[in-house]
């Protein structure tokens, strides 16, 4: 599905009620909410909203388990990280326990190696179904979605939860959930705006079936929704069967 917004200021507080729903329902059904973040410039203004009295007084965020859906692997501190910026907009602004955040980064290991921490990390929390809540996803103007990118191994994964690999065109290691655990989250929401995602967008909504170039091609999730939150600017090339969904 897609809801199609006149401007990017228009998609944050409709992912931000998406982002409240979803951990509510989650929470009076189980006793908790797991979420994977997304980084980049996409959520920077969703994670400063949730911030906000209005948004952190309808959570218990206690009861809230955070992960990533990528990173590139560069420390916490570094202003690449994904994680940094949601430390920064969000999560050192609500009452979260440590212990239920899970960055994609440990200086004391390889990236190959902390994948796999990192998937023994989802299981002991997602358990055997290995099932979120709530994955957030961007798009890249290629589209790349989490760091499934164009033309790389990671593509073809069908058993692991997480992989790192080396991502030559951008010369650093990157760690990234794999589809096949994506795709079992009961929601994705995909947020992406500007006029550069236009051309990636239709041919992923629409063009052939070609996920080695369109990475964002690979979501499909097996027991729940994919939700495509973009403006129009993002959606100016689609056709009108698929703006009028």
């Amino acid at each position: 599905m897609i809801k199609i917004y006149p401007q990017p200021s228009d998609i944050h507080p409709i992912a931000a009620d998406l982002f409240v729903a979803a951990a509510k329902k989650a929470i009076a059904e189980k006793g908790s909410f797991t979420v994977a973040l997304t980084g980049g410039s996409s959520p920077v203004e969703l994670y400063k909203l949730l911030a906000t009295p209005t948004y952190i007084d309808q959570l218990d965020w206690t009861k809230v388990f955070v992960f990533w859906g990528d990173e590139r692997w560069v420390p916490l501190s570094d202003s690449l990280s994904n994680a940094k910026m949601a430390f920064e907009t969000l999560l050192h602004q609500v009452p979260l326990p440590e212990d239920h955040i899970f960055p994609m980064y440990d200086i004391d290991r390889s990236p190959k190696e902390f994948a796999a921490i990192y998937e023994q990390q989802l299981r002991d929390v997602l358990g055997a179904e290995g099932q979120f809540d709530l994955i957030l996803l961007g798009m890249g103007d290629d589209g790349h979605t989490a760091s499934l990118f164009p033309h790389t191994e990671v593509l073809q994964e069908k058993t692991k939860w997480v992989d790192a690999y080396y991502l030559t065109p951008q010369q650093m290691h990157r760690i990234t959930l794999t589809a096949p655990l994506i795709n079992k989250a009961k929601q994705i929401i995909v947020i992406t705006f500007g006029e550069k995602k236009a051309p990636a967008l239709r041919e992923v909504l629409e063009g052939a079936r070609n996920p080695e170039e369109y990475p964002s091609q690979l979501l499909s999730p097996t027991a729940g929704d994919v939700l495509f939150l973009v403006d129009q600017a993002a959606a100016s090339r689609l056709s009108s069967s698929v703006t009028s969904q």
